[in-house]
């Protein structure tokens, strides 16, 4: 296949969302990917999951506003089963909906995503999967007289009889946590959900159940589905991103995670899209029930808190950030 046929292939889209804060995010994504992409050719899927016996609350989405706009913006919702995680693991919704979707190429993004420029830029090798690059060393914690990243690693691949040694990067040193593969969940393809979905949670449900015994020490939650994915990925051939994906977590998305950080360090091309399409008065009649949408956005607390950052000398670690906001009063999530 020819890199101009893989930019070409028609692919889809799904993010996960339930009741509460995800479904307001979801509407955000979906207006954004339309004002940036209008004619992408293929199909938005907001995943949800069903209410059953892993939930402690509903996780539904009943708001008829909310499911208004979503459709109005060309998103389609479809519900999943949930069968491994539920309440005690919500991340694992990323897993479990991939069951639900046409087995067909797919760009799984998290809900908190926004388009902000053109898809057909982006060269998808839907055969290679990969995954975000935009991480730090959070997994694995290393304990003092406990196994190192080598061994914690190479534990894993073997326990799936995967070569540890062709997932180096060996341009970076032994036992730093940049020479082993490990992705942020915030966005990851391949050319079959079903394929993909079935390794993916096959490997969280061994890892979760029956680790290897390197693993004892480790925390496993939030960081299970940061760990089942790079091997899913090994597995099936794919490997970090080149830099013909460099427009996710760039010029085509961004991964906000949480509006105040968003204000303080993300593009004014990014701004400017996420106010553009919250502006509509049908959509602010909505999502001004959102609290940090209400303060952030149509408050103007953003502004203020982009003003507090110089984006080209921001503060070296997120928590830097972070508590500056907190100090000022306007830490809102």
């Amino acid at each position: 296949m020819t890199q101009a046929s893989v930019k070409n292939q028609q692919f889809n889209i799904v993010a996960v969302a339930q009741a509460g804060r995800l479904q307001y995010e979801a509407v955000l994504l979906a207006a954004s990917l339309r004002a940036t992409n209008p004619d992408f050719a293929g199909r938005l899927f907001i995943a949800v999951p069903q209410n059953g016996p892993l939930w402690n609350g509903d996780p539904m989405i009943y708001d008829t506003g909310i499911l208004g706009l979503l459709a109005d913006f060309g998103a389609e919702v479809v519900s999943f089963e949930t069968k491994l995680f539920g309440s005690t693991y919500p991340y694992g919704n990323k897993i479990e909906c991939l069951a639900a979707l046409p087995d067909e190429p797919f760009l799984f993004v998290d809900t908190d995503t926004i388009f902000t420029g053109p898809l057909d830029t982006v060269g998808f090798d839907f055969m290679r999967p990969s995954a975000s690059m935009k991480r730090e060393g959070t997994w694995p914690v290393l304990e003092l007289y406990g196994p190192g990243y080598n061994q914690i690693w190479k534990s894993l691949y073997d326990r799936f009889g995967l070569d540890f040694e062709t997932s180096l990067d060996t341009s970076q040193p032994d036992e730093y946590w940049q020479r082993y593969l490990y992705f942020n969940a915030g966005w990851f393809f391949y050319q079959s959900p079903k394929v993909f979905g079935q390794r993916f949670a096959e490997y969280a449900q061994v890892i979760r159940d029956d680790a290897p015994r390197e693993l004892v020490c480790q925390p496993l939650n939030p960081w299970l589905d940061q760990v089942a994915l790079p091997l899913a990925i090994h597995s099936l051939g794919g490997g970090r991103p080149g830099p013909e994906l460099a427009g996710l977590d760039g010029d085509v998305t961004c991964h906000w995670r949480t509006l105040p950080l968003f204000y303080a360090r993300e593009s004014d091309a990014a701004v400017a899209v996420l106010e553009q399409v919250l502006a509509p008065n049908q959509v602010k009649k909505v999502l001004k029930e959102y609290l940090p949408f209400k303060k952030m956005v149509y408050q103007g607390k953003g502004a203020e808190v982009r003003a507090m950052f110089d984006r080209t000398d921001l503060p070296r670690k997120e928590q830097m950030i972070r508590n500056r906001i907190k100090r000022e009063g306007l830490w809102v999530r």
